[in-house]
């Protein structure tokens, strides 16, 4: 299992994303629905300790959908992809 430390307006957060979250989250995401899923992954990864800290900083406009790009951006990085001829 992966862990990704970070810290997000000085307070440190610790997520430890799997495969079986990360897929739940797309599945949920839809055109009219981003928010709800950004939060709910976001509180099913985050660590024990500091969950009380996610939900204070979820309560800032947007922060569940940066939170969840950077940790994508670590867990599920994009892959170089050529077309071959």
């Amino acid at each position: 299992m992966s862990k990704i430390n970070m810290t997000v307006n000085g307070t440190a957060l610790t997520f430890e994303p799997n495969a079986t979250a990360y897929n739940k989250f797309i599945n949920e995401m839809s055109m009219d629905n981003k928010m709800a899923p950004a939060n709910n992954y976001l509180r099913r990864i985050v660590h024990v300790e500091c969950k009380e800290a996610l939900d204070t900083i979820l309560e800032i406009p947007g922060s569940a959908l940066q939170i969840c790009s950077f940790v994508n951006d670590q867990f599920a990085p994009k892959l170089e992809i050529e077309l071959k001829n």
